[in-house]
């Protein structure tokens, strides 16, 4: 009897461990696919952004070098000093307009600032980053890492593979 429930378990999950290799399959060919195309990318002095708006953090998004791949992504705050970020609205419950622009891509020109802010929300120390343009340049680029990702506006949900370890973190010439 023992062994009869075993094998009904083994092979009643048989189909769900099957479905997330498949998924897996998918999100690796679907990622090389668009990674030969970032490879094409040309090259500047201008950063690829995407927004990545979840309500009462204070980070901005993501950004990457041209040709580099989203893995290499790092999460952002945005020091509007010299230029106010696309979305700049008031930032209140009763607007729901700001933040209109998530998962938007931009090439954004400006600088790092050698700066970390802490953003008590997420927990997170990020690097600050100082615009001095944004191009819109993709109003629906879909998934950011993977295409099974999964967006949650009240958690930060999407964080790229392989994250800045605390050495690189504390580097000002990190990327």
């Amino acid at each position: 009897m023992k062994t009869t429930w075993i094998k009904a378990l083994i092979f009643g999950s048989l189909p769900l461990i099957l479905a997330q290799c498949n998924s897996l399959k998918h999100d690796v060919q679907e990622v090389n696919k668009r990674n030969a195309l970032i490879a094409q990318e040309p090259k500047g002095d201008y950063l690829v952004a995407r927004r990545y708006h979840v309500p009462s953090t204070r980070f901005w998004g993501y950004v990457r070098r041209p040709g580099q791949t989203w893995r290499t992504a790092e999460l952002i705050i945005m020091d509007e000093s010299k230029c106010l970020n696309p979305d700049r609205l008031p930032e209140y419950a009763q607007d729901k307009r700001y933040g209109y622009d998530n998962n938007y891509e931009y090439r954004v020109y400006g600088k790092f600032t050698g700066k970390y802010a802490y953003d008590p929300n997420s927990n997170l120390k990020i690097r600050v980053f100082q615009p001095t343009k944004f191009v819109e340049s993709n109003r629906q680029p879909g998934w950011l890492f993977a295409p099974s990702e999964k967006f949650d506006s009240k958690a930060v949900t999407i964080r790229p593979a392989v994250m800045p370890t605390p050495e690189q973190l504390s580097d000002p010439k990190y990327l």
